[in-house]
């Protein structure tokens, strides 16, 4: 067993969402140190920060903004710490997201807007496999893996441009009906549609990987 003392530091961000303590657990499984949190010395200095994300992206949006996560989000990546999204934690670092025809601004982060999927049943709800990006860290070893989504929008397009000499930015999809964007990498930032802390042992061994790919503090 990781020494308690050792094991890297990951807030995840407490503004409300419904699915924080799965998340928890998940990710001491995976072995960090992690801790359900809304302080803002803890989120700025935790090795990791992972935003979870359940229900209508504008709640989570209004949310966030209620403690002020927008800017503790922004103040970490301007510093290169990493940041995870997961689920509608990842709808909102896109610009702008419609459901029921309310379009709400997002974080910003990634140019595109979160839309509803063109499927004939929704929502996405099961497990699904991928088509992990090439060079991903977050699915090294777990490439063939089925993992577990429940939602019914997603970002179906991505338009960021690499910009040299930074890495260019790894996306892995996802087919339910239409192809959709299932995970992003882009440097200190992160993010899942999917579920880690439901998949399984396939979803422990991402957060895993991503856990062991922080830069620790000193």
């Amino acid at each position: 067993m990781t020494d308690a003392a050792s094991r890297p530091i990951v807030a995840v961000l407490d503004y409300g969402s419904g699915n924080v303590h799965s998340a928890v657990k998940a990710l001491v499984a995976a072995g960090a140190d992690a801790r359900l949190t809304a302080d803002r010395g803890l989120v700025a200095e935790a090795d990791g920060l992972v935003v979870p994300g359940v229900g209508a992206f504008d709640a989570v949006m209004s949310a966030l903004r209620g403690i002020r996560g927008d800017e503790l989000i922004e103040r970490r990546l301007s510093g290169g710490r990493p940041v995870l999204g997961i689920c509608v934690g990842m709808q909102v670092l896109f610009e702008h997201g419609v459901e029921r025809g309310i379009e709400t601004d997002g974080l910003g982060e990634w140019p595109g807007t979160v839309t509803e999927l063109d499927a004939p049943v929704l929502p996405h709800m099961g497990w699904n496999t991928l088509r992990a990006g090439e060079g991903s860290v977050l699915f090294d070893g777990i490439e063939d893996e089925r993992f577990y989504f429940v939602h019914s929008y997603g970002a179906q397009h991505w338009t960021l441009e690499p910009m040299r000499p930074f890495r260019a930015p790894v996306t892995t999809w996802c087919d339910y009906g239409q192809p959709f964007l299932a995970a992003i990498e882009n440097g200190p930032l992160s993010a899942t549609q999917f579920h880690p802390e439901k998949s399984g042992a396939a979803g422990i061994r991402l957060l895993g990987n991503w856990i062991s790919a922080l830069p620790r503090t000193a």
